[in-house]
């Protein structure tokens, strides 16, 4: 008979937990994420911190995009979830890119808690910005290490992206806006899993990236430097409900002792070990934070 991984069984007792309660949680602090490795990673990181804190908690990771994510939050369905400054910024308020990370932070706390009763708390000083990356023959070929310079080359290139990509202020229509040009020869999107072997496959020639992404570093990719600074920071904190705050005054606390010690370092390593070498998300959280919490 296999064993179950640490990663499967938190999903059944979370199942199990949701049962009797036909979506109300009693006392346990729900926590969400989106659909990709680094926010599994991130919130398991919560998860953990909190029971450790002694804390009751259910997972409903793997919700989707960031609307979908924001729409159970402010359903009530989840308590709360990892999400980043700029995304935040633009994706969900709707306002144009701010370049002081200061001002970003306070803009999106304080618009979170007047419009959706959503509190920040303290974020970490990671930074999973956007980006653009290729590869060490491309950019050799293409004389490539800058935005300014894809965006004229665009025309003789193939770009991979993720769907949102191609629609998000903070992307692609962005990037033509602000630098001009980004008219590529081919567009292909694929999901977030696929881009990077796309690229390597010879599918397509620069690929959208996060910068915390642990195969640029396995991979010796080239991220294009944004010269011009269109991308504002994405630095991660959780997003609590207000009345969760309330009745687990708590989570506070426990989440902003541990944001600090998330860097990008950490982000990379942690990305890394999961989609690299294929650990589980929650162990590769529980030994950042055996580390971490001594």
């Amino acid at each position: 008979m296999s064993m179950l991984t640490r990663k499967e069984a938190t999903i059944l007792i979370g199942a199990a937990l949701m049962l009797p309660q036909c979506g109300r949680r009693g006392n346990a602090i729900v926590i969400g994420s989106k659909n990709f490795t680094e926010e599994f990673i991130i919130a398991e990181i919560y998860a953990q911190t909190l029971e450790g804190a002694g804390l009751r908690v259910v997972r409903k990771f793997d919700l989707g995009s960031t609307q979908i994510a924001m729409a159970a939050l402010r359903r009530g369905d989840i308590d709360l979830y990892p999400e980043y400054t700029g995304t935040a910024l633009i994706d969900v308020l709707h306002l144009p890119p701010m370049r002081d990370a200061d001002a970003l932070y306070r803009r999106v706390r304080e618009d979170f808690e007047k419009r959706y009763a959503l509190r920040w708390l303290q974020p970490s000083p990671m930074n999973d910005s956007q980006g653009l990356a290729t590869t060490q023959a491309i950019s050799k070929q293409y004389n490539l290490a800058t935005l300014s310079q894809l965006s004229r080359l665009a025309p003789q290139l193939r770009l991979g992206a993720i769907p949102e990509f191609l629609s998000r202020a903070d992307a692609l229509p962005g990037l033509q806006k602000f630098y001009g040009g980004f008219q590529f020869k081919d567009v292909k999107t694929y999901d977030i899993g696929l881009k990077y072997r796309a690229l390597l496959h010879g599918d397509a020639d620069v690929v959208t990236a996060f910068t915390t992404d642990g195969a640029i570093a396995a991979n010796n990719l080239v991220v294009l430097k944004d010269d011009k600074h269109f991308w504002p920071e994405y630095h991660i904190a959780p997003v609590v409900r207000v009345d969760a705050l309330r009745r687990s005054p708590g989570i506070a606390p426990a989440l902003n002792r541990i944001a600090p010690a998330i860097d990008d370092a950490a982000a990379r390593a942690m990305n890394y070990a999961v989609d690299i070498k294929k650990e589980d998300s929650a162990d590769v959280a529980a030994a950042f934070l055996k580390d971490h919490t001594r």
